[in-house]
C-alpha cells in the first residue's frame, strides 16, 4: 500500500470535514489521485461519502444537482467553485450508455464498479488511509491501463470506456494489457450506441493530452473506432505530420487527417464555429498559393483570412514552407489592404461614379480588390476612381 499522504485543497478538505464531522465517511476518489502518484500535478478532487445526496443537500449551504440519479451533488465553496460529492453507489442496470444506480453501499463496492485499477484508488484524509482494492498503484508503476474485474463486463457496461482507455493509454505512455484490449475490440461494435458528443469529447482530449496524438489514431484505428465515427480519416495516412503541427488545437489536428473535415465535426455534433472553420480548411487545404507571388498570396489572404495560419500550420508540418510563411509575414507587416472593406471607396462611391446599383457595384468592388491586390499602391480614392471611369469607358 502505497504511503503517501496527498496534499487536499482547502477548499476540498472543508467539505470532507463537513461530511465527517456529521457522522459520514468522505474519501477522496477520481483521477485527481492517479495523477499526483504519476507527476505530482493534481487536477479537480471529487468526494465519495456515506452520505446521500439529500443529506448532503441539507449538510452544506450552496449545493447544485449536478446529477442528483447518480448520486452527484455540486458543493459551492466560498470561491465559487464546484465539487463534485457522490453518493457510494453500485450499478444495478446498464445499457452501455447509462446506468441505474443504487445507493447504500460501501466505499468497497463503489470502487468496484469503476472502469479501471488506476482510477480506482480512494483516500481518506481524515485518517490518511488507501483504498487500492485492484492493484492501480502497481499498474500506475508498471505503466499499465487494466480494467477492474472483467473487461468485457465492464466495457458492455459503457462503451465510452473503451475510448478512455485509450486516452489513458496515450497520455502516460502507458500499455493497455492484452486482456482488456482485446475484449475492448471485441465489444467496438458498442460504440455504435454512444453519442456523438461523448465521442467527440474523448476524441479531442485524446488529441490535446496524448503524448502522441498519432498513437491515438492508431489504437482508434485498431480498436475499430475510427471505421465507426472517423470514416474521413483514411488507414495509412501520413500521422507523422500531427507530430509537426504547432498547438495541440483538436480541430486542427482533425483537419490535417480527414478529407472531409467538415464532414467529420458535423457527424460530431461539434460547434458552428467548429465546423465553418473545419470547412474552410478543407476547401483550401490542396490550393496553396504561389508562395513567391506577393499578388497570389493577397488574394489568398483575402480568401481564407479566418483560417489562414491554421492552413500555414498544417503546410508547413507537411512541407517546408518557410517561403510562403515569409511571404504572409511582409503582407501582414506592411498592412497590405486585403479585404474590400480595406478599399479606399465604398459602394456609395462607386454610385456617385455611375455604377450601376445591384450586381455591378459588387462586381467592380472585386475588381478593385484584384487591382490593390496586384498593387497596394493603387489603394488611393484617385486611382481606383480613374480604374473605375476606365472600366466604365470600356463597357460602353
Amino acid at each position: 500500500m502505497l504511503e503517501k499522504t496527498i496534499k487536499i485543497p482547502k477548499q476540498v478538505a472543508e467539505i470532507v470535514d463537513g461530511l465527517e464531522n456529521a457522522g459520514f465517511e468522505a474519501w477522496c476518489v477520481g483521477g485527481a489521485l492517479r495523477d499526483s502518484i504519476i507527476d505530482s500535478h493534481s487536477g479537480d478532487f471529487d468526494v465519495a461519502t456515506s452520505a446521500r445526496p439529500e443529506d448532503v443537500i441539507a449538510l452544506f449551504r450552496r449545493t447544485v444537482p449536478v446529477g442528483i440519479e447518480h448520486g452527484t451533488v455540486g458543493v459551492i465553496d466560498s470561491q465559487d467553485v464546484v465539487h463534485e460529492v457522490t453518493t457510494f453507489r453500485r450499478d444495478v442496470k446498464t445499457d452501455g450508455r447509462h446506468a441505474t444506480v443504487e445507493f447504500g453501499v460501501s466505499i468497497d463496492e463503489d470502487l468496484a464498479r469503476r472502469d479501471f485499477t488506476i482510477n480506482s484508488l480512494a483516500f481518506r484524509p481524515r485518517t490518511n488511509d488507501w483504498k487500492d482494492l485492484f492493484g492501480g498503484i502497481n499498474d500506475i508503476s508498471a505503466g499499465i491501463v487494466r480494467a477492474v474485474g472483467n473487461p468485457e463486463l465492464r466495457f458492455r457496461e459503457d462503451y465510452l470506456r473503451i475510448l478512455r482507455a485509450i486516452r489513458f493509454a496515450c497520455r502516460f505512455g502507458f500499455e493497455v494489457v492484452e486482456e482488456t484490449w482485446e475484449a475492448a475490440i471485441k465489444c467496438h461494435e458498442g460504440l455504435t450506441q454512444l453519442s456523438a458528443e461523448r465521442v467527440r469529447d474523448e476524441w479531442f482530449k485524446s488529441l490535446v493530452t496524448a503524448k502522441s496524438s498519432a498513437r491515438v489514431v492508431e489504437m482508434w484505428d485498431e480498436v475499430g473506432a475510427a471505421k465507426i465515427w472517423l470514416p474521413e480519416i483514411e488507414t495509412g495516412s501520413d500521422l507523422s505530420v500531427l507530430g509537426r503541427i504547432t498547438g495541440r488545437d483538436p480541430v486542427l489536428l482533425t483537419c490535417a487527417l480527414a478529407a472531409d473535415p467538415g464532414g467529420l465535426l458535423r457527424r460530431l455534433k461539434s460547434s458552428n464555429a467548429q465546423i465553418r472553420r473545419a470547412e474552410l480548411i478543407g476547401r483550401n487545404l490542396e490550393t496553396p498559393p504561389v508562395a513567391n507571388s506577393l499578388p497570389d498570396v493577397r488574394g489568398w489572404l483575402s480568401k481564407v483570412d479566418p483560417v489562414a495560419d491554421d492552413l500555414l500550420n498544417i503546410w508547413n508540418a507537411r512541407t517546408d514552407g518557410a517561403e510562403l510563411r515569409n511571404s504572409v509575414a511582409k503582407i501582414r507587416q506592411d498592412g497590405d489592404p486585403l479585404a474590400i472593406s480595406d478599399l479606399a471607396l465604398n459602394g456609395a462611391d462607386l454610385a456617385s461614379l455611375g455604377v450601376p446599383e445591384g450586381p455591378a457595384i459588387g462586381k467592380t468592388l472585386c475588381f478593385l480588390r484584384d487591382a490593390v491586390h496586384a498593387d497596394p499602391a493603387n489603394n488611393t480614392r484617385g486611382i481606383l476612381t480613374d480604374l473605375v471611369r476606365q472600366n466604365i469607358e470600356r463597357k460602353t
